[in-house]
């Protein structure tokens, strides 16, 4: 059953063209714009959200993949961003307990200049974010409450790890998410509420009534290259990085550009070269201020990520050599049995931070972070706090942020926006609870996710899966593993996809707007970033697989072939080995 596909996309765009007049128009399907249309949708506000790329194909596909509270925040006093951040990481993880889970973090401290914490004000900095994160309160968080550890337990745990100055570390917690899965959810979510969600659709003009008020939206549907028209009451701006590029087609707005993107960048090798048992979080040891993250995950292991400002293409980022040396010097110097170099990295990728460079005195509504930022400071003293701007004209712009922070931004902008609809239009609604809006997938007991998991999975062993093939799906896909698992009956063997990879890609061309190969390799799974292996096998069929069910002549399968080919090379860094 299509539900969510391309069929499904044609129907709603004739429905807009045809007329319909939704009370939201979101553009930017990025995590904040699909935080404020899984809420908004929720609350029974008819929604409509645009991106001219897929769902999270922009920044929050590129992230570090983690719900992170910052506890590096601390030593910039950006008390209260670590105090919101950490507390909301326990909320994401229940409404998404299937794609974000608790794991601790463990921090070496080294004797050396520039470093951020020593092993006494790594300690105070750890009790305040677990009284931040109030985890003595929470029976559930107990058990992760902060510790230290001594230079040989580092070393025993680590034995990779230099021990060169090295004087012992904290472990904390944190959390890893699927950055690009949980946009993906929470779009799906909003679409069963109402919703109308649409990829590859660019917002081109913002349209004004005779007021000069913005009524609406003139838009391109990349895909057959038609524009049409979207009515809305209100239109708000989430457009990432780009939020000033959607500022520019607003005739009426004369905001000046508030954005300064920087860009950071991730490096995966295999687990043999580089053993991490936990995620691991160090000082760069180049006096830059800069935190590196170590990451373990499906055998392998990424690291990052650098800060640089950025202006170039934001479609479509790239990894430089300098970019890659950065990396590669610094953790060699923290793993000097490692001997990492470039041919040793098997998949990368790069994305920009949407940093607030000029917020105007506009005070931040989400974080707290209403101080004037310089342009002069490094990025990575920039703060991560968000704005929430509403125009003369009407045009509601929200901006700034970190992924861990996306429902408190969404609230704040719906507060706004439940306001304006009752000034401007006389229209009442009642907010859904955001705290317990659940994304799709996330329809179990959050507070036993192993054993809820390990269930979803045992079905799938019994239709003939192994535990691991299972255990993958239900990890992804959550409560909706059982619809994968249905499919394992009636999906045909295909040559070089493994049952559970035929069914997933079923299920995700009819059920999660798949429209491009790279949409399912790369943000439906995380093939091309932890399978590298495989990839040249599982590509051809997944490209002969959905050229058959879009319906692509062999000039378009031919364009999506070298598109997803220039992806993986991009991804392997060919172009720089």
């Amino acid at each position: 059953m299509m539900v969510f596909s391309k069929k499904t996309r044609q129907k709603e765009i004739e429905l807009l063209k045809n007329g319909e007049k939704v009370d939201l128009l979101v553009i930017g399907g990025g995590i904040t714009g699909a935080g404020v249309a899984l809420q908004a949708a929720a609350s029974g506000i008819k929604t409509a959200l645009i991106d001219m790329q897929d769902f999270g194909g922009g920044t929050s596909s590129r992230s570090t993949r983690l719900v992170h509270g910052g506890i590096r925040y601390l030593k910039t006093f950006d008390v209260q961003v670590v105090s919101d951040t950490v507390k909301e990481r326990a909320v994401v993880q229940h409404i998404a307990p299937h794609l974000v889970y608790p794991d601790p973090m463990i921090l070496p401290i080294y004797d050396e200049p520039g470093t951020t914490f020593t092993m006494f004000s790594v300690k105070v900095a750890m009790d305040l974010y677990d009284h931040l994160a109030e985890i003595d309160k929470s029976e559930q968080l107990k058990k992760y409450a902060n510790y230290t550890l001594t230079k040989e337990e580092v070393l025993r745990r680590e034995p990779q790890l230099n021990p060169d100055k090295l004087v012992g570390a904290g472990v904390y917690l944190d959390y890893q998410n699927n950055d690009s899965r949980l946009v993906i959810e929470a779009v799906k979510k909003a679409h069963t509420d109402g919703g109308i969600m649409l990829s590859r659709v660019k917002a081109v003009e913002i349209l004004h009534d005779e007021n000069n008020k913005v009524k609406g939206c003139k838009v391109k549907d990349i895909l057959t290259g038609e524009s049409f028209v979207i009515r809305a009451k209100i239109v708000i701006n989430a457009g990432g990085p780009w939020s000033d590029l959607v500022k520019s087609i607003d005739d009426a707005n004369n905001d000046r550009p508030q954005m300064r993107p920087t860009k950071g960048i991730h490096l995966v090798v295999d687990s043999s070269k580089l053993q991490v048992p936990q995620p691991t979080y160090f000082g760069s040891g180049t006096d830059d201020g800069r935190m590196i993250f170590t990451i373990p995950r499906e055998g392998k292991t990424y690291f990052g990520t650098t800060d640089t400002d950025y202006h170039g293409d934001f479609k479509d980022p790239k990894v430089d050599m300098e970019d890659v040396d950065y990396l590669l010097n610094i953790i060699n110097k923290k793993y000097p049995t490692a001997n990492l170099t470039i041919d040793d990295v098997e998949a990368s990728w790069a994305g920009l931070r949407p940093l607030i460079a000029i917020e105007d005195n506009k005070t931040d509504v989400v974080s707290g972070a209403s101080q004037s930022v310089n342009d002069s400071k490094a990025p990575s003293t920039v703060s991560r706090g968000s704005s929430l701007v509403s125009a003369e004209d009407g045009l509601i712009t929200l901006a700034g942020g970190k992924l861990t922070d996306y429902r408190l931004m969404a609230q704040a902008a719906l507060e706004l926006i439940v306001k304006k609809l009752k000034n401007d239009f006389n229209e009442t609604f009642t907010l859904a609870d955001s705290k317990e809006t659940i994304v799709s997938g996330g329809n179990f007991d959050s507070e036993n996710v192993v054993e809820e998991l390990n269930k979803f999975a045992k079905i799938g062993e019994d239709k003939g899966l192994t535990q691991v093939e299972a255990l993958s799906v239900a990890k992804s896909f959550g409560s909706n593993s059982i619809k994968i698992f249905n499919l394992l009956d009636s999906v045909e063997n295909v040559e070089g996809l493994s049952k559970a990879e035929a069914a997933t890609l079923k299920y995700s061309l009819d059920e999660e707007m798949v429209l491009d190969p790279v949409d399912y390799l790369l943000r439906r799974t995380y093939h091309m970033l932890f399978k590298s292996n495989t990839l040249d096998e599982v590509k051809k069929v997944v490209l002969k697989n959905m050229a058959n069910y879009l319906e692509w002549d062999s000039e378009e399968l031919s364009a999506r072939t070298e598109k997803l080919n220039k992806a993986i090379e991009e991804s392997e860094l060919t172009y720089l080995k």
